[in-house]
């Protein structure tokens, strides 16, 4: 089956549905150089580096060539002019998911986003996912939303993220049999240590962008990473200052920045001598190695400090963290200041689909077709959504 990948990102979402089965045929993303790592690493796909408001998915491919597209448009909408809603999805790059979708007509599609769209309302009060069933019903297709936590994916991280599944109406639809069960419980999700523990434990400045491996792997998950690599790439540390480090220091498991003493407080901008009054606790906190990560976000660079060393994670320690394979190399700069445009390393690998539940997705999205003709309809509506997937 072919799919095409909207605002994909580096590519964590095609990755697991390939390994899933499927072959991508087509990209679509406006960054530069998310476009580089994911033209590295899936070089058999045509990739668009375009804004997607200019391409015309007819240029490229007729109805009946792909059989599904996936992607995870932004969930900030923009007003175009005047009085329009800026977080009505109609005003936002949702309807060029929509558009394609309506184009192309795929047998299926799957969109990712945050969970906090699931209780967006608009100006005038009407639920966000709502319009967006009603413009996807419109394009011809029946839809079930659906939260899934990585962690219950064999992911090492707890990251909850909103997927809409859609199928086109000429064929049997049946949500159970599209949404793929959970493969982790509590007891066997993965944590954090398992992730990481066998990469190089270098210092803050250490490292370089292609490494030896120093150590056997450790378990299952690590031995699955590094399969087909021979090298460690992207494991370079961030320089800190010894201010930051002593801070980083006084950091405990669970705690964060807002925990230390005024003596390691963070400093104002400019003026070291004197203690910002803006602390965020969500930066540079310390995770509990025996547990899965907390979401690895786009600013994961500041969010966590290593669990045994005082600097934040590599931005490999972040894509093991991801479930990215060693033999995935991610282009770019490592980071970038505020007012660069392109995303970093770090903001790539955090924006992606991990690629192992992208994977469990497209398992289950090919056995449904596999087994389309023994695929009971089911009816559903917004009182069987919130019974059965729990929102």
């Amino acid at each position: 089956m072919n799919i095409m990948d909207l605002f994909s990102g580096c590519g964590g979402f095609s990755l697991g549905f390939k390994r899933a089965g499927f072959i991508s045929k087509l990209a679509v993303e406006i960054d530069l150089w998310a476009t580089e790592t994911y033209k590295k690493n899936h070089p058999d796909a045509v990739v668009v580096n375009d804004d997607i408001c200019a391409v015309n998915p007819r240029d490229h491919f007729s109805v009946g060539d792909i059989d599904g597209i996936i992607g995870g448009p932004p969930c900030q909408g923009f007003s175009l002019s005047g009085n329009r809603d800026s977080k009505d999805p109609r005003n936002s790059l949702f309807m060029e998911f929509v558009r394609f979708v309506r184009m192309l007509q795929p047998k299926f599609f799957v969109m990712e986003n945050v969970t906090g769209i699931l209780s967006m309302r608009t100006r005038d009060k009407r639920l966000v996912k709502s319009i967006i069933r009603d413009e996807f019903e419109s394009a011809g297709y029946n839809l079930c939303i659906t939260i899934l936590n990585a962690a219950e994916f064999g992911v090492p991280q707890s990251r909850q993220r909103v997927f809409f599944f859609g199928v086109r109406k000429d064929l049997p639809f049946s949500p159970p049999d599209l949404i793929p069960r959970t493969t982790h419980g509590v007891n066997t999700q993965l944590s954090l240590w398992d992730a990481i523990s066998d990469l190089p434990q270098i210092h803050a400045g250490q490292g370089h962008d292609i490494q030896e491996y120093k150590v056997e792997p450790q378990n299952e998950y690590q031995i699955a990473m590094r399969a087909g690599s021979e090298k460690i790439f992207n494991h370079v540390a961030m320089r800190h200052t010894p201010r930051l480090v002593e801070r980083f220091k006084q950091i405990a498991y669970g705690q964060s920045v807002k925990d230390v003493t005024s003596e390691h407080g963070q400093r104002k901008r400019g003026d070291v001598a004197s203690i910002s009054g803006i602390v965020y606790s969500q930066n540079n906190m310390r995770p509990y190695p025996d547990r899965p990560c907390p979401t690895v976000a786009a600013s994961f660079q500041s969010n966590f400090i290593h669990p045994c060393l005082n600097r934040n994670f590599t931005a490999r320690e972040g894509a093991r963290i991801q479930s990215f394979p060693d033999t995935y190399v991610f282009m770019g700069k490592r980071t970038t200041m505020s007012w660069e445009k392109h995303l970093s390393q770090y903001q790539q690998i955090g924006n992606a689909v991990p690629p192992l539940l992208a994977q469990a997705i497209g398992t289950s999205i090919q056995k449904y077709f596999a087994n389309i003709d023994a695929i009971v309809p089911v009816h559903v509506d917004d009182n069987v959504y919130q019974l059965a997937f729990g929102y």
